[in-house]
């Protein structure tokens, strides 16, 4: 059985593997050079993001390394961003106030409602 979340979480290793490599060799290549990055973010989302890190095996600063340098690789973010459009914005608030929610007791349930 295909498991897309396993494939994509490999995916996601090798990336963030090459990212470590080609960081590794630029580092042995041109001697080792710092810049500082200084950035304000909120305490829970820190804390959330470096439990995730944790488990992981990787350094908060290693993960700001691979971030910048799959920014730098691909010239662009790693990773979609877009502006929800009228109608998900309309879907968003009103999950957000309740409203209009169903609840299935199980994802059986759930799928079996899409048909």
């Amino acid at each position: 059985m295909h498991n897309p979340a396993g494939s994509v979480q490999l995916s996601m290793f090798f990336e963030i593997s090459s990212a470590l490599d080609i960081v590794s060799r630029a580092q042995h290549n041109s001697g080792i050079k710092t810049a500082a990055i200084h950035s304000r973010i909120e305490p829970e989302v820190k804390a959330k993001a470096e439990s995730v890190l944790h488990r992981l095996g990787v350094k908060p600063t290693e993960a700001i390394r691979m971030f910048y340098t799959q920014i730098a690789l691909r010239n662009a973010l790693p990773f979609d961003v877009s502006i929800p459009n009228q109608e998900t914005e309309a879907a968003l608030l009103d999950s957000r106030l309740g409203r209009d929610l169903e609840s299935f007791d199980s994802a059986d349930d759930l799928f079996d409602s899409w048909k």
